[in-house]
């Protein structure tokens, strides 16, 4: 996957924005205000990266099938993951952790804020529960 396919997978859910709290060379994707994607470029040389929030079990499990998949780069490294977009994790798999990232992040926002997600979002994306 390339970074434009990435930046163009993360606009695609309902209110996503684009934000360069970090400067230029990191762009953040974010609903509601809250992150759900950062894409960072690589040191010179290396591919760009980019860091999904994960449900803690599944972030082990997906470091464990992929060694391109690494604990969070400057985030919780329980709740993140950063995947090197080298081509050794297949697109749909990085299509599916960006959908769980987002998913992650809507269930853990206001009640009227997830609902409102939800509803725009229909049976496109599957959901899950409301954060405990």
């Amino acid at each position: 996957m390339t970074p434009q396919e990435f930046i163009d997978i993360a606009l695609w859910f309902p209110e996503s924005t684009e934000t360069q709290p970090y400067g230029p060379g990191a762009l953040v994707y974010k609903v509601a205000e809250k992150s759900f994607a950062i894409l960072a470029d690589g040191p010179a040389e290396e591919p760009s990266r980019i860091t999904l929030k994960c449900e803690p079990s599944l972030a082990v499990e997906l470091r464990a099938q992929f060694p391109s998949v690494t604990p969070g780069y400057h985030t919780d490294k329980r709740h993140w993951n950063t995947i090197l977009l080298d081509g050794t994790v297949p697109d749909d798999e990085l299509v599916e952790m960006t959908v769980h990232s987002y998913q992650r992040v809507v269930a853990g926002l206001r009640k009227a804020d997830r609902d409102r997600l939800r509803a725009v979002l229909g049976d496109d994306v599957p959901q899950l529960p409301a954060a405990g």
